[in-house]
């Protein structure tokens, strides 16, 4: 069953009555307070311009726990490197729109809409959104956004890179710039899985969330 939120009543379903494939309710705004208060309770929202809003809370989550991070040989060579660096908080706006404009692979267009983006530019104002910066030089060529309503709990939005390794560069270093239970990467991708992330059931994720 899918709920149909209403503007004037900032309250959210059980994450438990979700359909298969995660939808939740379908409504509502982007308000940060309904914002907080959706990430506090496990659920987040995920729509395209051309729908309305959707808020969604999967039956199992793709996370990643700082004790289980993997870093390839490879990639930590190309740390000592030492032909990166990387900043938090620094260009937050920057990391979120070019996170929407970056083309992937076997998708057509964004779900990180102009309302998003205002909606998480005012998060982060607040202290609840967070972003990681990767810089070769002066440019900018990878990072990550997310939110952390809950302590130590990164829900992790998306992700961007221009060069090779960028983004996980983004990943490894919020692990160093944040005390984290884990980071809740939403649903399973071969790129964050090779980092060492796994699935959890709902039931385990809730209870890391106190609910």
């Amino acid at each position: 069953m899918i709920f149909q939120l209403d503007k004037n009543e900032l309250t959210f379903p059980h994450p438990s009555y979700a359909d298969d494939d995660g939808l939740l309710a379908i409504g509502g705004d982007l308000s940060t307070e309904r914002l907080i208060l959706a990430y506090e309770n496990g659920i987040f929202p995920w729509f395209s311009d051309d729908s309305p809003i959707l808020w969604y809370a999967p039956h199992n989550r793709f996370v990643i726990f700082p004790e289980r991070l993997r870093v390839s040989k490879s990639m930590r060579q190309t740390i000592r490197k030492g032909i990166y660096t990387t900043t938090c908080n620094q260009s937050f706006a920057t990391v979120i729109q070019r996170c929407a404009q970056i083309s992937r692979k076997d998708q057509e267009g964004t779900w990180i809409t102009h309302d998003m983006i205002q909606a998480y530019i005012t998060l982060y104002n607040c202290g609840y959104a967070h972003s990681i910066e990767v810089w070769e030089g002066k440019n900018l060529v990878g990072g990550l956004y997310g939110v952390m309503a809950t302590t130590g709990i990164f829900c992790g939005e998306s992700m961007f890179s221009e060069t090779s390794n960028a983004s996980k560069i983004a990943l490894i270093d919020l692990f160093h710039f944040f005390n984290l239970k884990f980071v809740d990467c939403q649903f399973h991708t071969d790129h964050l899985a090779s980092m060492g992330g796994e699935m959890i059931s709902q039931e385990d994720y809730l209870e890391m969330l106190n609910i």
